[in-house]
């Protein structure tokens, strides 16, 4: 048999899908971290169901795992994909619309039975794979079932363990097809199973076997080489968006010297961040899983209150729980880190799909006038930056502080050039110093950022009075007074406008400093955005791109970037929200360009956004 044609390239987009419970999103977790470890650029989208167990061979139970890579720049996960990996009919079903005409299609055969093909509702006389709707693709077809079990034969494991690595033998078949080693992975099953080593050696076994299984067939199948990506030279570690979040918090308890103290109720898709911090006590970093939400965010507070950074995190429909406590917070003027990472509402609505429905919750969803600053992070490793900047704002501001993610960063993973310690804002804060009995202390003195002193329960003479009731200004007494109300309610917003001046001005991410188009986005649009702006440059479009991360209170120069432009759109994964903000305060006619699916933009839909608005 003559040896495949090796042929170069660029970029390549994989799909892999299957049950949930195939193992797919560990599939597409060790090719990714192998393609990182090679050096490629790359840029993932993991996709779930919402149930624990869903029901098996049915759409709604299908899992699904996409990888960009390449030589190149990736901006996002890809449009449609080139290569798609299913292990039955309902993730055929699901997925095939999204692979490219001509593309590698690798489908386990054993996943296309009677059974197979009722419960993905295909008719029984027409199966795809023998009906000629495939075609138009390079269909590859394997029964990875039989295949798996011939190799574990005398593995003595039962039917079921050996039927559990039959995707590491999609895997090495696909390694095979990339030239992609698997040292990588053998290194990570060896710790996921050291404690199994069976299970270990079972998985190597399969895994081998896919790959030999591509050494070995007399299907001709052309194999693909992508070289590194030309990245600035530094320490790379791959990264998804909740452990950024978490290393994030980390660094600043270390840079603050401070405690940190996070307190939060698992919800999807933010649960990771508390697994991730549990990891790292010995940064004086205490988690708690407390028994609601309420109950997280009142100690975090407490937390704040006895000198702690506190910290809680949910996603939209535990945010709606925690509103409350927000306002009691904010009385108080105490810091506090407010995670959302966003989801598909209302309730408990889309639990792993994406959305960007909550910046209005973030702003304006409190009882009364309780201005709240907010951050967004626009990139799994953009986690760690924005979280970082979500603590400072908190202690050197005195205010609670919401940071914004969502499920499509929250989940995603890209390679990520790690900060040095020195290469970190300082986070300044002040404590109030113990007064003698006889001097009158103001625990609501402020300084020039309108923050008071840290006042820390037990030091000599700082006792004051704290609660939810109006206070009067510098004593913190309670107060009823009409006047004292408006003028408190007035220095709270005052407060949170004044934090402009200690953030950077907003810059244009690409594009002409003046022009046609100008787009912008928050949050994990970001890809999207840059993918379709760098192909509209390229055409000779005059359009720009600038994504807003502080979203309360704005960039102080963001109004005059806005009149610079013919025309503004804001693409958002939601029904309109920052637009509606831009419109208010800017008086700008923005057109939002708006996609509620549970799935982020394809680059492809924000080019044709681009084009219509340039005409």
């Amino acid at each position: 048999m003559s040896a495949p044609l090796i042929e170069q390239k660029k970029t390549v987009t994989i799909r892999f899908a299957g049950d949930s419970g195939d193992g797919i999103q560990l599939t597409g977790t060790q090719f990714t971290n192998t393609a990182a470890s090679l050096g490629n650029d790359l840029s993932t989208f993991p996709n779930f169901p919402a149930e624990i167990r869903a029901p098996q061979g049915t759409q709604a139970g299908v899992s699904g795992f996409q990888i960009k890579f390449g030589s190149v720049e990736i901006f996002t996960p890809g449009d449609e994909c080139e290569v798609l990996v299913v292990m039955n009919a309902a993730a055929l079903k699901a997925n095939i619309k999204e692979l490219k005409p001509n593309g590698i299609l690798i489908v386990n055969t054993d996943g296309f039975n009677a059974r197979d093909l009722e419960l993905a509702k295909i008719d029984k006389d027409s199966n795809p794979l023998t009906n000629g709707s495939l075609d138009g693709f390079k269909l590859y077809q394997i029964d990875v079932t039989k295949l798996t079990r011939t190799a574990l034969e005398n593995s003595g494991l039962g039917k079921k363990e050996i039927d559990m690595c039959k995707n590491m033998f999609v895997l090495g078949y696909v390694y095979w097809i990339y030239n992609r080693p698997l040292a990588l992975t053998i290194s990570a099953l060896q710790e996921q199973f050291k404690k199994k080593p069976a299970i270990f050696e079972a998985n190597v076994k399969v895994l081998k076997a896919g790959y030999a299984y591509g050494d070995t067939t007399e299907t001709p199948m052309t194999r693909y080489e992508i070289a590194k990506a030309n990245m600035p030279s530094g320490v790379y570690r791959n990264i998804n968006g909740n452990p950024a979040t978490a290393l994030g918090l980390v660094a600043a308890a270390e840079v603050s010297k401070l405690p940190m103290f996070f307190a939060t109720y698992p919800i999807t898709p933010a649960s990771d961040i508390l697994h991730d911090l549990s990891k790292h006590k010995n940064f004086n970093v205490k988690t708690f899983q407390a028994e609601d939400e309420i109950a997280a965010i009142c100690a975090a507070i407490g937390a704040s209150f006895g000198g702690s950074l506190g910290v809680t995190s949910s996603s939209g429909p535990g945010i709606a729980l925690k509103a409350e406590a927000i306002g009691l917070a904010t009385m108080l003027e105490l810091p506090l880190v407010i995670i959302n990472v966003q989801r598909g509402g209302p309730s408990t609505g889309l639990p792993t799909k994406t959305e960007q429905a909550d910046l209005m919750q973030a702003i304006y969803g409190r009882n009364g006038e309780c201005p709240v600053p907010v951050v967004a992070a626009c990139s799994p490793s953009d986690c760690f930056t924005m979280v970082y900047e979500a603590c400072r704002i908190a202690v050197e501001h005195m205010t609670p502080v919401f940071f914004m993610s969502d499920g499509y960063i929250a989940n995603g993973a890209e390679p990520w050039k790690f900060p040095q310690t020195k290469d970190l804002k300082p986070i300044e804060y002040r404590y109030a110093e113990a007064k003698e009995a006889r001097e009158k202390y103001l625990p609501y003195v402020r300084n020039n950022k309108l923050a008071r002193a840290w006042a820390i329960p037990g030091t000599k003479g700082l006792e004051h009075r704290i609660g939810g009731l109006e206070k009067e200004n510098l004593t913190g007494d309670i107060s009823y007074d009409p006047d004292n109300h408006q003028f408190m309610v007035k220095l709270r917003q005052e407060r949170v406008d004044a934090i402009a001046d200690f953030i950077p001005l907003q810059t244009i991410d690409q594009g002409n400093p003046e022009g046609d188009v100008l787009v912008i986005g928050w949050g994990s649009t970001y890809g999207s955005i840059r993918g379709a702006v760098t192909e509209t440059l390229a055409e000779g479009i005059n359009v720009a791109h600038a994504h807003i991360k502080y979203l309360n209170p704005l960039p102080k120069n963001l109004g005059d970037i806005l009149k610079r432009y013919k025309k503004v759109i804001v693409p958002e994964i939601n029904n309109g929200q920052l637009v509606r903000i831009l419109r208010d305060k800017y008086l700008v006619d923005a057109k939002g360009i708006n996609k509620i699916k549970g799935t982020a933009f394809t680059t492809q839909e924000l080019v044709n956004a681009i084009k219509e608005a340039s005409n």
